[in-house]
């Protein structure tokens, strides 16, 4: 498994620009292959942001990479930089390989 993770710092009060913004994404991932799961999560509110995290987890890096060069990760990108105004600064791209797996059950 292959986890990417975007960390957004939101600037205060903009928090539900910032999930319609996603929520309204046409993010063509259940059709991309390699694709397992995403998740938008929202963490830590401070003074200055409100911490999230988008999590898009692949069977592996080739189906990430694949993707990224793919017309679906362009039309899911459109216009993304005009909510600039939103954020406290750049997104941070983490990527994560599996190294150990427990499941439920």
């Amino acid at each position: 498994m292959y986890l990417t993770m975007n960390r957004f710092k939101v600037k205060p009060g903009q928090e539900a620009a910032f999930e319609a913004v996603w929520k309204s994404r046409d993010s063509q991932l259940p059709q991309v292959p390699g694709f397992v799961s995403f998740h938008l999560m929202k963490g830590a509110v401070t003074e200055d942001y409100t911490l999230y995290a988008s999590h898009t987890l692949w069977d592996s890096e080739a189906a990430f990479t694949d993707w990224t060069k793919s017309e679906a990760f362009r039309m899911a990108h459109k216009g993304a930089g005009g909510h600039g105004d939103i954020y406290a600064g750049r997104p941070e791209l983490e990527v994560f390989a599996s190294v150990q797996h427990i499941a439920a059950g």
